[in-house]
């Protein structure tokens, strides 16, 4: 079944898909990095792949930014397309000032500024969180392929351009370690379908220390960043 933003018919998807924001990335990933690699989205430019990573069926697809976006896709994946395993792939930037360029953050969970979980009608405040399985896993293929990775909280945040430069600060003081813009969405999604999530992120630039990444040092980051993503297929 197709729907208005997604092409694919069931069974054209991988039970495990990975999801960077931008499409380009994806056509990237499935380039590089997969086997006999099939589109079977090109909707709004929103392309989605499947093919084979060590023999194992593996698809990947853009989301776009945002929670709203992110929402769209994973639950269509998850609800119409039979998804069990979504692991976003993005950067961020960091809050930590001991985290470096490049370095890993496995998002245990997301805190946000969206008004996401409000669909649930939930009398209280909602905490998104990874599943163990994939954040356990993500992190032993970092340790054993010497990869930087730290484990922690997010800020999923629906601004990018605050009014205010020094908001960060107030969800650094809680111990947050980065922002980003998709993860409290997807961790929502699949905690309310009993799948699995996770977030891999890599530090393409320090809000703290104001430094970026160079156009090498990013290539370098992404490397790392399938090479944890994809042995979770």
């Amino acid at each position: 079944m197709s729907t208005p933003h997604n092409s694919a018919v069931k069974g054209n998807i991988a039970e495990t898909i990975l999801l960077p924001g931008d499409p380009l990335r994806a056509k990237y990933i499935a380039e590089n990095f997969l086997q006999d690699a099939v589109q079977f989205n090109a909707v709004r430019n929103m392309f989605g792949y499947t093919g084979l990573y060590n023999g194992k069926k593996v698809s990947v697809m853009g989301t776009g930014m945002g929670c709203a976006s992110i929402g769209i896709y994973s639950y269509e994946l998850i609800h119409l397309y039979g998804v069990k395993n979504l692991i976003r792939v993005g950067s961020c930037g960091s809050f930590d000032p001991n985290l470096k360029l490049y370095d890993l953050v496995l998002a245990m969970g997301a805190s946000t500024d969206s008004n996401y979980a409000h669909q649930y009608n939930l009398p209280g405040t909602y905490s998104a969180t990874a599943s163990w399985d994939l954040l356990s896993k993500a992190k032993k293929a970092a340790d054993d392929n010497n990869i930087p990775a730290v484990v922690g909280n997010v800020l999923s945040s629906d601004i990018f351009y605050n009014d205010d430069p020094d908001a960060w600060k107030a969800w650094a003081k809680m111990g947050l370690k980065a922002a980003e813009m998709e993860t409290y969405a997807l961790y929502c999604n699949a905690a309310r379908a009993g799948v699995n999530a996770l977030t891999i992120l890599t530090v393409s630039d320090s809000i703290v220390n104001k430094t970026e990444t160079t156009a090498e040092e990013r290539e370098k980051g992404f490397k790392d960043m399938m090479k944890v993503a994809l042995q979770l297929a």
